[in-house]
C-alpha cells in the first residue's frame, strides 16, 4: 500500500513508520521541513504547510492517510496559550488533510484520524465503549469532540473514517510513561492521588498493530478505542511499576500537590476513565500486551 503520515516523526509515528516499511509498504510523510530526506527507497518526506506548498500533488494514488500530528499534551503547563495550541494544531492538520483529501481524483480507501479516550470525560465508576454516546465537559474532551468532527467531514467525501481513540500509550523513549515511573528510579515512587483513578493504557506495539488492523478490515469505521482489554487503577499500576522495576511503591504524592504543579493539566495523572476496545475484540484483534504486567516487563526487560 501508499500510506501518507501526518505526523510521522512523533513517538507513536516513528515505531509505526518502521513497521509499516518492514511490511514493504510505501510511506509518505508530511513534514513541514522541505529539507528532509531518506535513504529508504519506500520512504518518502512530503512538504505541507509551507508557502506554495502543494501535498496533494504528491498525494496522488495513495492508498491511506493516517493523522497523528498534534502539540503533545505532556508538553508542559496548560496555560490558555498552550490550550490554543493543543486545540489548533489537531484541527487545523486534520482541516488541511480533509482540503488535500477533497482535492485528489482518486481517493483513499481510509482516513485512520488519532483521537483520545478523553473524549468520555472522567469517571472513577463508569465503563465507556464505542457505543458510549456522552462527551465530557473539560478541555480535553471538548479538544477531541472538535477533532473528531473535522476529521468526520473525510467521510462525507467517501472515504472509510477510524477515529483512534488512544489510551495512556507505554512504550521506551517516549509518550507518558518515562515521566510516570521517574519516581520509582529514584526510589521515591507511590500512588498518586487517591489511586482510585483508572488508567486506560495500550502497548505501544499493540497501537501499530492495531492501525494496520484497521488498514486491512475495511468494515471498521467511527470510533475505535486503542485500550488494552485491561484498564488498572492508578494504585495498581504504581505497584506493578514498582515490582518490574524492582524498586519500592511507598511514597504517596498527594492530589493538591500536583494540580499545584500541573494545574489543569493534572486531570491526566490525578483522573481517568475505565475504556475498552469492544469493537477491535469484536472484530478479532488479538492483543500482544494485554495485561500491563506484561507490559511494563517488555518495556523494561528486553
Amino acid at each position: 500500500m501508499k500510506i501518507a503520515i501526518a505526523g510521522g516523526t512523533g513517538f507513536v509515528g516513528k515505531k509505526l513508520t518502521d513497521y509499516l516499511l518492514e511490511q514493504s509498504h510505501e510511506v509518505l510523510i508530511l513534514t513541514r521541513n522541505a529539507a528532509k530526506t531518506s535513504d529508504h527507497p519506500r520512504l518518502h518526506f512530503v512538504e505541507w504547510f509551507k508557502a506554495n506548498s502543494a501535498p496533494e500533488i504528491e498525494l496522488q494514488e495513495v492508498d491511506a492517510v493516517i493523522n497523528l500530528a498534534g502539540e503533545s499534551l505532556n508538553s508542559g503547563r496548560w496555560s490558555e496559550a498552550r490550550k490554543r495550541r493543543i486545540l489548533e494544531s489537531r484541527v487545523t492538520a486534520t482541516k488541511e488533510i480533509v482540503r488535500i483529501l477533497s482535492s485528489l481524483p482518486k481517493k483513499p480507501k481510509v482516513l485512520l484520524n488519532a483521537s483520545a479516550v478523553g473524549i468520555y470525560g472522567t469517571s472513577e465508576s463508569e465503563t465507556f465503549t464505542e457505543e458510549t454516546t456522552q462527551i465530557g465537559n473539560d478541555f480535553l474532551a471538548n479538544t477531541v469532540s472538535a477533532w473528531e468532527q473535522k476529521a468526520n467531514e473525510a467521510s462525507h467525501l467517501g472515504v472509510r473514517t477510524c477515529f483512534l481513540r488512544l489510551g495512556v500509550v507505554l512504550g521506551a523513549g517516549g509518550g507518558a510513561l518515562t515521566r510516570m515511573v521517574l519516581p520509582y528510579q529514584f526510589f521515591i515512587g507511590g500512588t498518586i492521588g487517591s489511586g482510585k483513578q483508572w488508567l486506560s493504557w495500550i502497548h505501544i506495539d499493540d497501537v501499530v498493530k492495531g492501525i494496520d488492523f484497521l488498514l486491512q478490515h475495511e468494515t471498521v469505521s467511527g470510533p475505535v478505542n486503542f485500550t488494552a482489554p485491561n484498564p488498572v487503577r492508578m494504585k495498581e499500576f504504581g505497584q506493578t511499576a514498582g515490582s518490574v522495576l524492582h524498586r519500592p511503591h511507598w511514597l504517596p504524592v498527594p492530589g493538591f500537590a500536583l494540580q499545584l504543579l500541573l494545574g489543569e493539566m493534572s486531570i491526566l495523572v490525578l483522573e481517568g476513565q475505565n475504556v475498552l476496545p469492544k469493537k477491535l475484540v469484536e472484530n478479532g484483534f488479538s492483543f500482544t500486551f494485554d495485561t500491563v504486567e506484561k507490559a511494563l516487563t517488555d518495556i523494561f526487560e528486553r
